[in-house]
């Protein structure tokens, strides 16, 4: 799988989450999955793809891509 972070960025800043500290607070985990998050440097796992999904609106689905072959 791969994680594409522009799509989480985007629905963070739709509601006005402009920092990762923000998204944090809205989703429920660390300042350091946050941050990681935020810069692509891992992908959320099922209970965080879950808020992100209460939260946002955005399914698993559109953040989480098969690898390419």
């Amino acid at each position: 799988m791969s994680y594409d972070r522009t799509t989480l960025l985007a629905a963070a800043q739709n509601r006005g989450d402009q920092h990762y500290k923000e998204m944090g607070q809205r989703l429920g985990v660390s300042r350091a999955t946050a941050w990681r998050l935020w810069t692509g440097r891992t992908a959320p796992s099922a209970v965080t793809a879950a808020a992100v999904e209460r939260e946002y609106g955005v399914p698993a689905r559109q953040l989480l891509a098969p690898a390419a072959a």
